[in-house]
C-alpha cells in the first residue's frame, strides 16, 4: 500500500475533460464570437454562481433578461450543459481504481452545481467509488474559499496533513497546502500516476 497519505481528488479536468468552449463553438460560427460570449455573457464567475448553489432557472433567467438577443445561446448553458464535457480520462479512472484496490479511501472536493451533479453521478461510475465527496454546490462553498477545505476535514474526521490534495487549479492547490495537505497541482491527467508514485504510492510505473 505505500504511503499512507490519502487521496482527495478534483473533479472537472482531472477525471473529467470540461471546458465550456467546446458547446460553445457549437452555437457561433466564429471562434472569436465563441471567445467573446464566453469572457462576456456566460462567464466563468457566472458559472461559479451555479457552483456555489444558485438554482439554474434563476440564473439562466437573469442572465436571458440582461441579454435578451442571445437567449437560446444562454438556454444552451443549462440544456446543452453534458456538451461541455468532452471526454472522461482513462488514465485518471485506471489510478483511482488501482488505489481502491491497493486498499485506500478515496475523496473528492468539487465545485459542481448540485444540479448537475445528480445528472453526471448515475452515468459515471467511477464516482460511485469514492468514500466521500463535497460538492460545493450542495454545501454552497467554492473553492479557493478554505472553508470548503475545512468543511471537508470535519466531515470525514481527516487532517490535512495526513491527505495529498489533487487539483488543477494552482488557486485551489495553493489554498490546500497553506492548509497543510500535501498537494499536486496537476497540469496534465498523463501525469497522475507518476506524481502520486513520487509521494510513495504503490502504483504500476506503466499502469
Amino acid at each position: 500500500m505505500g504511503t499512507k497519505l490519502i487521496p482527495v481528488f478534483d473533479i472537472g479536468n482531472v477525471f473529467m475533460d470540461w471546458n465550456p468552449m467546446y458547446l460553445f463553438r457549437k452555437l457561433f460560427e466564429s471562434e472569436e464570437e465563441a471567445r467573446w460570449f464566453h469572457e462576456t455573457i456566460c462567464t466563468h464567475g457566472w458559472n461559479l454562481e451555479f457552483d456555489r448553489g444558485k438554482p439554474y432557472f434563476q440564473g439562466i433567467s437573469e442572465k436571458i433578461a440582461e441579454y435578451p438577443k442571445y437567449w437560446r445561446e444562454i438556454e444552451a448553458f443549462d440544456s446543452r450543459w453534458m456538451e461541455m464535457t468532452r471526454r472522461l480520462f482513462p488514465s485518471t479512472i485506471a489510478v483511482h481504481d488501482e488505489l481502491i484496490a491497493l486498499g485506500h479511501k478515496t475523496y473528492a472536493i468539487t465545485n459542481f452545481s448540485a444540479e448537475k451533479w445528480r445528472l453526471v453521478l448515475p452515468q459515471w461510475s467511477f464516482l460511485q467509488k469514492f468514500d466521500g465527496i463535497v460538492v460545493s454546490g450542495i454545501d454552497r462553498l467554492v473553492k479557493p474559499d478554505p472553508a470548503i477545505f475545512e468543511l471537508f476535514l470535519a466531515r470525514f474526521g481527516l487532517r490535512a496533513k495526513d491527505c495529498v490534495f489533487v487539483d488543477d487549479n494552482a488557486n485551489n492547490v495553493g489554498v490546500a497546502r497553506n492548509l497543510g495537505f500535501e498537494t499536486v497541482h496537476l497540469t496534465d491527467p498523463l501525469t497522475l500516476r507518476s506524481d502520486l508514485i513520487a509521494l510513495g504510492f504503490d502504483l504500476k510505473p506503466n499502469g
